[in-house]
């Protein structure tokens, strides 16, 4: 995969993740690194990363395929690299919501996506360099 590789979906349902350990940790949350990732309905649409040295942290995140189709963003090699990434396969991308009081309020963050890989169970939030892409995106309009 070269610098700016677009990133392939997959959906959480098909990869087995315990403990993902993040290698770049979420904006403001650098001593937390182990998080689980849970489904929280059949289809695997909703999921939320939760920290396990702090289990009341947690983040809602969904792939983002349903709601946002053209997504895929171009991610570096230094990522790719440190993530053990070596194909669009080894990929699991995800964004996190915002949650609203309903689905029309509810946002998404694509200026900085959760990639992980589910082998290596390594994953991170990259935050691109992007201005294209919003930090609160409607997931439906």
């Amino acid at each position: 995969m070269t610098a700016g590789a677009m990133m392939a979906v997959m959906p959480p349902d098909e990869t087995d993740l315990p403990v993902i350990e993040l290698v770049r940790p979420m904006p403001g949350f650098g001593d937390l690194r182990r998080f689980a990732l849970v489904r929280l309905d059949e289809a695997g649409d909703l999921c939320r990363l939760t920290s396990v040295e702090e289990p009341d942290l947690s983040f809602l995140v969904v792939p983002p395929g349903r709601f946002f189709p053209d997504y895929a963003p171009a991610v570096d090699d230094d990522v790719l690299d440190e993530l053990e990434i070596r194909s669009a396969d080894d990929v699991l991308l995800l964004v996190v919501l915002n949650a609203g009081t309903s689905l029309a309020s509810t946002t998404a963050n694509l200026a900085a996506p959760v990639l992980v890989n589910p082998a290596k169970r390594r994953g991170g939030q990259i935050v691109l360099d992007d201005a294209d892409l919003p930090l609160a995106a409607p997931l439906v309009s």
